[in-house]
This record gives structure tokens, sequence and C-alpha cells, in this order.
């Protein structure tokens, strides 16, 4: 394990805005030697990269006891989570997760962001991850890379909510709480596989990517664009910013555009596929931490209606579910990220947790 630290960054000059009364994000990189992929499969070096906000506090028995780990959804990164909807509800001074106090770690996953991922070389080479080596790597990145030994609060939006069940069944000594947001603890199945199904089959299907061996995007990315614009939002507030089929192809061009610009086929297909092992089922009675899943009722991802949450999360030992009603300050299954619509149920968790 080799870790890379990096210059402090200015999130300014990344287009992003932080409140004036959190500290400033750190970022840096941890390589783990020799990492084995539960496929099999391994890597010489998984490259991962983070960001850190505060400093860790230990205990007289050397126990870390405010660390935060917060992961990123599919196709996300870390720093996604620097923004004022979230950071800037959650980091300042007073508010839940107050950096002077916590140590917050936000990673890029196995295939995200900065950390190791197919677009780095290997293309259709790279090991096909699933979230459990998600969790296997977050897991070593603390413990050897910034030296965590247990976490005050394990969370995640999307596909960070989902390794947050986990976390919490394969890791449940090592957290104090936990906080799935916009998930569910059942497999990838009905409309959520459908739609993952369908990004799959456009690039796989598609000549121009040659096997992850094209030379330019294929134009199959567009298509995966408009599958995130399609599930992300709520009816309501496509319709409002939409009202027209102009307004609604200049919205959709916009959206698109944007997209194929930051993101790579490859990249997308894996962190489309790796939810394939996505299965805390039959393994929720393992998690002793308390928890609260969170999930809004205009979520196209979770669709409310399925009782999917409610119905499982009576076999937490300590779990407690909420769906957030349709409102106007809903974003559909982004409700994740805009951190008013459940700071305080959050602020609760953590009263409710203390050690």
């Amino acid at each position: 394990m080799v870790i890379r630290p990096l210059a402090a960054f200015f999130l300014a000059g990344l287009g992003l805005t932080r409140a004036a009364d959190y500290p400033p994000a750190r970022e840096g990189e941890v390589v783990l030697r020799d990492f084995k992929f539960r496929s099999g499969d391994s890597l010489a070096e998984l490259r991962l990269h983070y960001h850190v906000l505060g400093q860790p506090q230990r205990d007289a028995q050397g126990i870390v006891r405010n660390a935060v780990l917060i992961m990123h959804g599919t196709a996300g990164a870390g720093n996604n989570l620097l923004r004022p909807e979230f950071a800037g509800e959650l980091f300042g001074a007073g508010q839940p997760l107050d950096a002077t106090k916590y140590f917050i770690v936000l990673p890029d996953a196995i295939g995200h962001g900065q950390s190791s991922k197919p677009s780095d070389g290997l293309r259709a080479k790279f090991p096909r991850y699933g979230y459990r080596d998600l969790v296997d790597a977050g897991r070593r990145m603390l413990a050897e890379g910034l030296g965590v030994n247990h976490l005050r609060l394990v969370m995640g939006t999307s596909q960070g909510g989902m390794l947050t069940w986990l976390w919490g069944e394969e890791h449940p000594d090592f957290m104090d709480a936990l906080l799935p947001l916009a998930s569910a603890p059942t497999p990838i199945a009905g409309r959520n596989r459908a739609w993952r199904r369908l990004v799959i089959d456009a690039v796989r299907g598609d000549p121009a990517w040659r096997e992850g061996n094209y030379g330019a995007q294929p134009s199959s990315l567009r298509t995966v664009a408009e599958m995130f614009f399609l599930v992300s939002s709520n009816p309501v507030l496509r319709q409002t910013a939409a009202p027209t089929l102009a307004k609604t192809d200049e919205l959709l061009d916009a959206y698109v555009a944007d997209f194929v610009k930051t993101h790579d086929a490859n990249d997308v297909l894996y962190a489309i596929e790796a939810s394939r092992d996505y299965d805390p089922n039959p393994a929720l009675e393992k998690i002793r931490a308390p928890l609260l899943a969170i999930n809004s009722a205009d979520d196209y991802v979770n669709p409310p209606e399925l009782g999917l949450l409610e119905r499982e999360i009576k076999r937490v030992p300590h779990g407690r579910a909420l769906v957030i009603p349709l409102s106007a300050e809903t974003r559909g299954h982004q409700s994740h990220t805009y951190a008013k619509l459940w700071q305080d149920e959050l602020a609760k968790l953590l009263a409710e947790s203390a050690p």
C-alpha cells in the first residue's frame, strides 16, 4: 500500500461552491498493492482517490471516533457532493456533520472519478468489479491509507446508499450508525434492472463500441446520457422546466452534451454492470448499528409503491425507514443530494447512536 498526498484544491477552480464556514477539502490517493477482486481477477496496483475534510480524533485506546464515510452515486465521484445543496447544508459550523468536529471521507469508488478505471488504459480488460469489491477497497483504503479503524457514520447516495447496506452487514462492528439514501435492500430487479439493461445493451450492441476498443466515444453514450436524464428527476420538475417540445429538446440536448464531455462509455458500462452482485437481503439481520434508510416518494429508481423498503426494514434489528413525500422541494432520485430534505433526520440518528 502506498499513500500519495496531493495538494489541497480550490473548489472555485473546479466550478464548485463551498460555504464559507466549513474547511476546504483536501485530496489524496492511496495505492493498494495486489488487489484481489471477488471474481478472482486482480490488479497489481489499485489506485483510490479521495477528498477529506476535518481531522481524525482518537480516544485513549487509539480508536478513531469521528470519521464519516460518504459514498457517491453511479458514474459520479466524491467531489460531486461538495456542492451547496449537500456540503453546504451538512459540513458547516453547527450543522449535522460539522467539519470542525468530524473527519469526513469522500472516496472515488473503483471505476469512478480519479480512482483506477477502465478508461485509464485497460479498457474492457479492466477487472469486472462488483459492489462488494467497492466495499472491500473502501475498507482497505480507510485502514491502510487513512488509519481509520472505526466509523462514526457510513452513508451514501444511490449506489453509495446500496453500498451502505453492504457495509452494515459485512462489517457490523465497524460503525456506530448507517444512513443509506435512495436505495432498497433488495436485488436489482424490475424497472430498476430494465433501465440498467437498456444502458448495457445500448453500449454493448453499438458497432462503434468495438468490444471496448473504440477510438472515439461511441454514439451509444448519448443514449446512456438520455437514460440518466430520464431517471434522475421527477415529472413535475421536468414539465415545469420544459413545458414545450422545443424546450424539452433543448434541455435534453444540453444535458447530453455535458454528459458525453465528462464520461467514458466503458467507465459507465462497468459502473452500471457492477450492480449485478448487489443483494444485501439474505443478511439484513446481521446489521447491528442503528440504520435509517431514507427514500423519496418521487424516486423513479426506487418507487415507493413497491413497498420493498418498508417490508425489509423490519428485519434490521435497529432499522428505521422514511419516505419523504413529494413536494416542491423534492428532486426525484436526486433528492438524496438535497440535504435540507433530510438533515434533521440525520441529526436525530447521530444523537440516537452516540457511543
